[in-house]
């Protein structure tokens, strides 16, 4: 049977300013949260490997992108760096950033790439950071100025835009769990920093518009669905919670304009209230999206809580619900994350059905494995037939919810070139193309990134 898709449908990849662009002390970049991180506890980054040691896409780029070309993939989001267009809060954008990219984004447009531009990926320039980042709500306006440079400067060929990546990430790394600066174990200041982060979405999008671009605008989600243990009340509670704080903390913003009254009135019976001002109601309204992201890696599975919680432990999400583990369930031991491909088609079905079947792709999903070198066959390339079994098994999904009346324009993979990843350094690899460190960074095709060549080519696969 052969799985056709539409003939524009969006075949591409995704990647980011601070995992693959490199060049981390050039061209006037001031250092970014990760960084700084990184000088202040090196022990914390698998194996000492730190962000300066990226893929080089500020030198290599034009490489890249024509091998990311020659795959016969039509899109690309990466990312504009704050850090590196308006380093130390510069209020004129820095030129040697304005003349890079430029030319990441006319030599997209000369391949025939569409460029699709993320402005945020959990990497605050430091200058903020240390007067307190997203809990400081004076960033809010540091960003929207540097969004509508953005926009200034590139709007008029870059035809999609977004404000974050997975915004849920960095109050969830950062204020809830203990892996990166500031490491502050605190609910209440990590849902203080989520919900300034929805005002901050927001006025991205008032910027958009202002601006008169003629393009769409969004945000990438990183959306897991919530799944009960069982249809017991309570474990329905365990999951509500879980999706509460995980998704509708950012679906319910930037879909419905609206901050989830369910949410506030939790965190306010809870003793956490969020720092809502008079107008924020006008403000966030103005962020609905035109087009959604979504990054889909793995289900959330949720239960009752099984023990009363320490009453002088740092309050998670987790003091009101426990994991559930579900046996059976089948998992990348490399990542530590269940592979539940239904989980993509459940989380497009549920934009469908509750939040107005807005235009969406799938801007993230992929599967990092550890040693892939073990994999190289005597053509010197990696057969990763894991990897293209992981992406049929979802693509199989897209197209059923697709089917179904789902308005999913693409599917980008997570990631094109193997790049620097947060604390796992290049421990599990996740690209079509692989970056042999040791060799210059040199590119090399994997098996999988022959066989998207041919889906790409034949706008489809046999199954």
């Amino acid at each position: 049977m052969f799985k056709e898709f539409s003939k524009d449908f969006w075949w591409g990849a995704a990647s980011s300013g601070p995992q693959h662009e490199g060049g981390a002390t050039e061209g006037g970049r001031e250092p970014s949260i990760w960084d700084k991180y990184y000088e202040m506890a090196p022990n914390r980054f698998f194996n000492e490997i730190g962000p300066s040691e990226c893929g080089d896409f500020y030198h290599r780029f034009k490489e890249d992108l024509s091998l990311l070309k020659e795959l016969g993939l039509s899109t690309y989001r990466t990312s504009i760096q704050w850090s590196r267009l308006l380093p130390y809060g510069a209020t004129e954008p820095n030129p040697d950033a304005l003349r890079f990219y430029n030319e990441v984004i006319d030599t997209m447009l000369d391949l025939g790439i569409t460029p699709f531009m993320n402005l945020h990926h959990f990497d605050m320039p430091w200058s903020f950071q240390e007067k307190g980042g997203w809990e400081n709500r004076d960033t809010i306006k540091h960003y929207r100025y540097f969004a509508e440079q953005c926009f200034k400067h590139f709007g008029d060929r870059v035809p999609y835009w977004f404000s974050f990546n997975e915004p849920i990430v960095v109050p969830y790394i950062a204020y809830i769990g203990d892996y990166l600066y500031p490491n502050a174990m605190d609910m209440h200041r990590a849902m203080n920093v989520a919900y300034h982060t929805a005002i901050a979405h927001a006025e991205m999008m008032d910027a958009f518009r202002e601006s008169g671009v003629k393009a769409k605008a969004g945000i990438i989600l990183n959306i897991a669905p919530s799944y009960p243990r069982s249809e017991h009340p309570e474990d329905l509670k365990a999951a509500r919670l879980a999706d509460l704080f995980h998704n509708e903390s950012f679906k319910d913003p930037s879909l419905k304009g609206v901050y989830s009254e369910e949410l506030i009135k939790f965190m306010q019976d809870n003793k956490m209230p969020l720092p809502i001002l008079k107008g924020d109601d006008k403000i966030i309204a103005k962020g609905k999206v035109d087009v959604l992201g979504v990054n889909y890696y793995a289900p959330q599975r949720t239960k009752a809580k099984e023990n009363i919680p320490n009453p002088k432990a740092p309050i998670r999400p987790e003091t009101f619900f426990d994991i559930y583990d579900m046996p059976g369930k089948k998992m990348n031991p490399y990542r530590g994350w269940e592979i539940y491909p239904q989980g993509i088609y459940d989380c497009l079905t549920d934009i469908k059905d509750n939040y107005g079947n807005i235009e969406t792709f799938i801007s993230e999903n992929g599967m990092g494995v550890e040693n892939e070198e073990r994999f190289r066959n005597e053509k010197g390339y990696i057969e990763d037939d894991y990897r293209i079994g992981f992406i049929t098994d979802h693509l199989n999904q897209v197209h059923k919810a697709i089917d179904e009346g789902c308005n999913c324009k693409g599917y980008h993979l997570w990631t094109f070139v193997d790049n620097w990843s947060w604390q796992n350094a290049y421990k599990n690899r996740y690209g079509y193309v692989e970056l042999q460190l040791n060799n210059n960074k040199k590119r090399v095709i994997k098996k999988s990134g022959y066989w998207i060549k041919e889906v790409t080519k034949n706008n489809g696969y046999e199954i």
